[in-house]
Formats: C-alpha cells, structure tokens, sequence
C-alpha cells in the first residue's frame, strides 16, 4: 500500500522537526515538505501536490486560516486534504478553518496514535476534530440553526414539524411523533407555508433548505 505523502507547516522549527521526526517513524506515512510559514506553504502545496497539510493555526505574517482560504480559492484544490495541528482552542480559529475549507482540526496535545488515527481518517475523505473542541462546533451549529429559525420567524415546534415534512412523513405521522393532534399539525403546516411564502409542502420544504433551516441531506429523494 502507498504511504499517504504529507507536508507540514509550522513557524516552530523544533516542534516542526519534532513532529516530522514522529511521522517518519509511523510506517503509513512520508513527509515530502515542510514550511515555516504561510506564503512558503501555499507554494510547496503548489509544487509537490502533498495528500495532506498538517498546518499550525497561528503564524505570523499570514495565519493557517488564511493558508486555508487561498489554497480552496485555486482550481484542483479538493483533492488537497489539509489537517490543522495547533494549541488553539479559540472558536473564531477553529470555526473560521472549518468555514475556510479545512477537513480537521486538532490539538498539539494530541497523542501520537490518535494523531495517527486523525491522519489516516482525512486520508479517507472524512473530517475529525479534536475531543476537546467538539463541543464548540456543536453549540455553534445549534446557535446558527437558532438564528436562521428566529430569523425566519418559525417557532420551534414549527421547526420540528418542518424536519419531519422533509423527511416526507404524513400529518397523521407527525402528529405521532410529536404527541400532537392533526389539527395541530395541520395549523403549524399553514403556519409555515406563510412564513416562507410557500403555496405547498414542497416548496416549503426546498425554501427551507435554501435557506439553511435544514440540511440538505434531509431531504427525501
């Protein structure tokens, strides 16, 4: 099997060493570059086509979140899968690299095996976060989903009845699940047609998920 070809990146030339010296000895990976700061990475990515950046958050001149937004910014970019490895916790850097484009996020006080792990998972295609930042990423979703509700002046009960009718269930369904009658639900659906100016189920429901009231992949095919 081929080992997975990495770059790293970060403005600590002993930490940098240190972590490449640790890759080296994993047996699944290369390291085929290394750079000490954002301009250096967006030009080593350019020239040796890495499978992965392990890239530091804070550094000075230009951060990792920048480094992010240029290199999604060029064409072929998605095949680059790109890894944040730094101290820290702060959510407007972790949110603003997740927004940016990165597939993960994770601490330097990782262990070795599960900064193993967290490589060979982006290496898939699939995104990881460290344990310790979660749960930021989770309030910050449900603070959003928050927002666009009230936003839109849907109540939420209203929200709930929406989720189902993406899910395709029936007014008899709804009512079911959440312990309501089918007047009722009939009422909020009439409600939310309304508010989203929507003349159908439907509609409301595609309205809805534009604007991002649900996740696409809620809806039923």
């Amino acid at each position: 099997m081929s080992k997975v070809r990495l770059a790293v990146v970060d403005d600590h030339a002993l930490f940098r060493a240190g972590l490449i010296s640790l890759l080296g000895e994993m047996g699944e990976f290369q390291v085929i570059g290394e750079a000490g700061d954002g301009p250096a990475a967006i030009e080593m990515a350019r020239r040796l086509h890495p499978d992965i950046l392990l890239l530091d958050v804070n550094m000075p001149g230009m951060s990792g979140v920048e480094v992010v937004r240029q290199l999604r910014s060029q064409p072929g970019s998605a095949s680059l899968r790109i890894l944040m490895l730094t101290i820290s916790k702060n959510e407007e850097d972790l949110l603003g690299a997740i927004a940016a484009g990165a597939d993960g996020y994770l601490l330097k006080s990782a262990e070795p095996d599960e900064l193993r792990r967290a490589i060979l998972l982006v290496s898939e295609g699939l995104s990881v976060l460290s344990p310790q930042v979660t749960r930021q990423v989770l309030q910050a979703a449900v603070a959003g989903d928050m927002g666009r509700a009230a936003e839109s002046g849907l109540s939420s009960r209203e929200m709930e009845v929406l989720r189902c009718l993406a899910l395709g269930k029936t007014t008899a369904q709804i009512a079911a699940e959440l312990f309501i009658s089918e007047n009722t639900v009939k009422t909020h659906v009439r409600h939310i047609l309304e508010k989203l100016d929507a003349s159908n189920r439907a509609e409301a429901v595609s309205k809805a998920a534009q604007l991002g009231l649900i996740g696409g992949n809620l809806l039923v095919e």
